[in-house]
């Protein structure tokens, strides 16, 4: 039996090695790998783009503030819209000012509404939008020490806003963490799986490897340089796949779903343009996925050595 067994064991000259490339359960695990890798890229990807969103709207509404005049008996809603503009215009670090007509009040107002209602005989609020040349710099308490003068007018600088967005960015950012540990875990025990079954499967080899004198450390380093390049194959084309995923999903996003639902996917995630950075980190798949996969199986190998010795 043991001249069977060396007749299967590699010759250095020629060069089969000792974990066979092309078996099923290798084949099996390259898929496998190819999955997680591309589940991972994937969900790394979606945080990177809601990140992305995220930032961009705490941007634009940072820069933003908006001046509510109500209805009040007595006082010219157009003379009350002039002098907030006035006074807006005049406070340092303020770029402009913008009084809303009565038909762009009454179309914020037609989400909740419903268009084609007649507002006309309603005493809506007027709202003066406000640019900020340099937030920083923005003297926002001498602008509502001004707005006081007007009756009904108040201020809203959007803070509660921005602090709902940070909260679901990290909040999303939070959830993929988790979901790229989860899918960690998962291939961890895949591939713990797949290295018992191979070491099973080669047990004959293996203890003829014993038997001529070699190591637990040269054997595991065989185990380790296979699984090392099916998690290098397996990391490059889930990321690969991943790329190509968001590269389709933004060119049908514009086409395929209604305008409406257009415009709420393209406020969460942006245009799908993930830019270099995004694809920096789904190519950073590879090599961790790479380096797990190479030391889960030298690991497993080692202690299932040790169990059997």
């Amino acid at each position: 039996m043991v001249r069977n067994v060396l007749a299967r064991l590699p010759r250095r000259g020629g060069a089969a090695p000792i974990v066979p490339e092309k078996s099923v359960a290798g084949r099996t695990l390259l898929l496998l790998v190819t999955i997680m890798a591309f589940l991972s890229a994937v969900t790394l990807g979606g945080v990177v783009l809601v990140q992305k969103s995220a930032i961009a709207w705490s941007a634009d509404v940072g820069r933003e503030l908006t001046i509510q005049i109500r209805p009040v008996e007595g006082e010219v809603m157009e003379s009350s819209l002039r002098t907030a503009v006035s006074l807006a215009q005049s406070t340092p670090g303020i770029a402009g000012a913008r009084a809303l007509t009565i038909e762009e009040s009454q179309a914020l107002l037609e989400p909740w509404l419903g268009a084609g209602l007649d507002l006309s005989a309603i005493a809506i609020p007027r709202l003066v939008v406000v640019q900020l040349s340099d937030p920083a710099e923005a003297d926002i308490e001498q602008l509502q020490r001004n707005l006081s003068a007007i009756k009904g007018a108040s201020l809203d600088t959007h803070a509660a806003w921005r602090q709902q967005l940070n909260t679901m960015a990290g909040t999303v950012v939070i959830s993929g963490l988790l979901v790229l540990g989860l899918i960690g875990v998962a291939t961890v025990l895949a591939i713990i799986f797949a290295t018992r079954g191979a070491m099973a499967t080669n047990r004959e080899i293996v203890d003829v490897l014993h038997f001529i004198g070699a190591s637990n450390k040269f054997i595991a380093g065989e185990f380790q340089g296979r699984f090392l390049s099916i998690g290098l194959q397996g990391g490059f084309l889930g990321a690969l796949l991943a790329i190509l995923f968001f590269l389709l999903i933004g060119a049908a996003a514009g086409s395929v779903l209604p305008s409406e639902a257009t415009a709420q996917v393209g406020a969460l995630f942006g245009s799908f343009l993930l830019g270099w950075d995004g694809m920096i980190f789904i190519l950073l798949i590879v090599p961790v996925m790479a380096v797990l996969t190479a030391v889960t199986s030298r690991t497993t190998v080692r202690r299932y050595l040790s169990e059997a010795s």
